[in-house]
């Protein structure tokens, strides 16, 4: 028998150092003008960078449910959780673009994500449908209470471009709730 002394591949690989991500003051090559102060800058970028970080994350738990998805409402919930998804994933760029036209940084990478969220990932070898729609449920109403925050850091900073981008997104937000919670129900009325 031979001696190895070959290195057990998962004792070679180093834990990964994450550092905490700035996302402002930008560094001088991404300083953008603006009208704004500083502080106000500062104030918009920590409040609108979580809300990218928790879209990525809720983009990435959709998708998971659509594509894991099982049951008698398979069609309806597997293209429901596509549309919302979809929509969800569109909100991230325009956001992140804000955040840099003011004079901030952005998500840089999953780690700067993981930072950020507070929407918890779902890694379960199977969700039944039901419970998918109540986590999700869950999820883009912590998102909308995010938003609505967002909106009044955003007002009371004088950038009412991105607070009305945000409005936007809250409304797309509710009705993602709307369409969930009517799902949850299975049709029936309780009166």
């Amino acid at each position: 028998m031979k001696n190895s002394t070959a290195a057990d591949p998962a004792k070679t690989i180093s834990p990964r150092i994450v550092q905490e991500i700035s996302s402002y003051p930008s560094p001088t090559p991404l300083s953008t003008p603006t009208g704004l102060k500083p502080k106000e800058v500062l104030r918009i970028v920590e409040t609108v960078n979580p809300l990218i970080a928790n879209a990525f994350a809720l983009y990435l738990k959709t998708k998971n449910f659509h594509w894991h998805l099982s049951g008698s409402h398979f069609r309806e919930y597997h293209l429901l959780l596509d549309e919302q998804a979809d929509s969800i994933f569109e909100s991230i760029d325009p956001l992140a673009e804000r955040v840099r036209r003011i004079g901030g940084t952005t998500i840089r990478s999953v780690s700067h994500v993981a930072q950020l969220q507070t929407i918890a990932d779902s890694n379960e070898d199977f969700v039944p449908a039901e419970e998918m729609i109540r986590e999700l449920i869950e999820d883009n109403l912590q998102m909308a209470a995010q938003q609505r925050s967002a909106i009044e850091v955003c007002d009371r900073s004088r950038d009412s471009s991105t607070s009305s981008l945000l409005q936007d997104y809250l409304d797309q937000t509710e009705r993602r709730i709307w369409f969930l919670y009517e799902v949850s129900t299975g049709g029936e009325y309780e009166g």
